[in-house]
């Protein structure tokens, strides 16, 4: 598995399905990311209209591949996402983890060259290629210099039309995806987080399997797997595929025709998730790890999809929430009574709605207490929501955050190719940070109590020493417990 995606693939979360990340500052001369001007004794964070992307080239070709050019001429690189619709919940049953497996082996050989011959190929210039599979979509990231635009596209092209899938490469690939996993459960329990509470919120909707599968599904998949998967699921018709940096839109377009154009469509049509229901009521999951001194934990509900109308104050109330070190989860649970290292909210977006939830730990003994105090800081939050303060803090924040994610040209690749995977506008970034400026205490107090669940209607997922935390956790709903050692992520019902 891709080392880019490895957490993804264990928290169970689409790359485009987390809130404002922390990133450099932006410099302020980017050409693409246009922002004020400002002076040294004059504030930094850039005005709502500033943020906006050059204009892009769009162009659907015959067999319903889609290509987004933009040129980018500071500096000699050319940076592309290439996405194919369809990568886990086109997972076949008992197979989950195969779009996972079948991502990286698209650069274990391809075309005439093998695995060491394929790297040496894309060192040799200097250039980089990787390689990962999320709910929706397996993508290759790739960036190259400008003068070797030729080879990327071969290189791309063998990737995607003519991997060859070795044998060996399978089994190697498969086996330490097995290990990652269990290796995570002996020491990186907040990675798996997400995979376990999917599975038990969404149950048997195409959003509760596992991304990276599970050591019960990984085991069983075979070369011959692999190949259906690519016969099924890999075609023109998938590809979306954005280019930014120093080219002439109209001559990589005509490269990229050559390419892609005679690509014959996929043998299976594109899967899609169907809406889940959000939780009613409470229920409770308990993984028991006998050895654990500390007890992780999620709560939470269905939340919303990426292409949300109103994801900018969706932002900003997640912001306050917990989607930063100041916000209300970890000044309650870690700054003022010390009972975590770490609170936030999760918001996992796809086509569909995904989770919205709490993600914090605790000493066993003080299980309770943090989880009481959490929900505590839900409630009151529903109720009243946040201040001007507040808001006029969390704006500062985005609009500070925001242009940093879109500054260089594989940031703007994939905020091309995830644009066109969601269905969003052309100007999706402008609109963005229009509604960030504009978002009133009004939009924010609307998107809270949609976004975040009512307290009785929650589920829990707990993972620690069950003997420790049971009885502390048995009263916040019906209790399902399962093993750490359990080779699936989903209890046995």
């Amino acid at each position: 598995m891709s080392s880019k995606f490895q957490k993804t693939f264990l928290c169970g979360m689409s790359t485009a399905a987390l809130v404002v990340a922390s990133l450099p500052i932006a410099a302020a001369t980017s050409p693409t990311t246009t922002m004020p001007k400002t002076s040294p004794k004059t504030s930094t964070t850039p005005s709502a209209s500033a943020i906006k992307l050059s204009a892009f080239r769009e162009v659907v070709l015959p067999n319903g591949a889609r290509l987004l050019l933009m040129e980018k001429r500071d500096v000699p690189l050319i940076a592309f996402t290439a996405l194919m619709r369809g990568g886990a919940i086109a997972d076949p049953a008992n197979r989950e983890g195969l779009a996972s497996i079948t991502a990286e082996l698209l650069q274990k050989g391809a075309g005439a060259r093998n695995t060491a011959q394929l790297a040496e190929a894309i060192d040799r210039v200097g250039g980089s290629i990787s390689t990962s599979s999320a709910r929706e979509a397996i993508s290759i990231n790739g960036e190259f210099m400008n003068r070797d635009a030729g080879l990327m596209i071969e290189i791309l092209s063998d990737m995607l039309r003519r991997p060859t899938f070795p044998a060996d490469e399978v089994e190697k690939v498969r086996d330490r995806s097995v290990e990652t996993i269990a290796a995570a459960k002996d020491s990186d329990l907040r990675s798996l987080m997400g995979t376990y509470f999917n599975a038990f919120l969404f149950g048997s909707n195409l959003y509760g399997r596992p991304t990276g599968g599970s050591e019960t599904s990984l085991a069983t998949i075979r070369r011959d797997d692999v190949l259906s998967y690519y016969k099924s699921h890999f075609g023109g018709d998938r590809l979306i595929l954005a280019v930014v940096g120093d080219f002439e839109a109209a001559s990589l377009e005509a490269k990229l025709r050559t390419a892609f154009g005679d690509w014959a469509k996929s043998a299976a049509p594109a899967p899609a998730a169907t809406p889940s229901q959000a939780v009613t009521g409470r229920k409770v999951l308990l993984v028991d790890k006998p050895d654990a001194t500390q007890t992780y934990f999620w709560i939470g509900n269905l939340g919303v999809n990426r292409a949300d109308r109103e994801r900018a104050s969706i932002d900003l109330a997640n912001t306050v929430f917990g989607g930063r070190f100041t916000s209300l989860l970890n000044t309650e649970l870690r700054v003022k009574s010390g009972l975590s290292y770490g609170a936030s909210s999760v918001l996992s977006r796809g086509l569909q709605p995904g989770a919205a939830a709490i993600a914090s730990y605790t000493k066993n003994e003080t299980t309770g207490q943090a989880v009481d105090l959490a929900l505590d800081v839900l409630k009151r939050y529903r109720t009243n929501g946040m201040n001007d303060e507040m808001l006029n803090s969390a704006k500062s924040y985005v609009l500070g955050q925001f242009p940093t994610s879109i500054e260089t040209g594989d940031q703007i690749a994939n905020r091309l190719a995830d644009i066109a995977l969601y269905g969003l506008e052309k100007n999706d970034v402008e609109l963005y940070g229009e509604g960030v400026g504009k978002a009133t205490m009004a939009d924010i107090k609307k998107v809270i109590n949609r976004v975040y669940a009512d307290p009785a209607n929650l589920s829990f997922l707990f993972i620690g020493n069950a003997d420790a935390i049971r009885d502390m956790v048995k009263k916040y709903g019906p209790v399902t417990e399962m093993k750490i050692t359990d080779k699936s992520f989903s209890p046995k019902m």
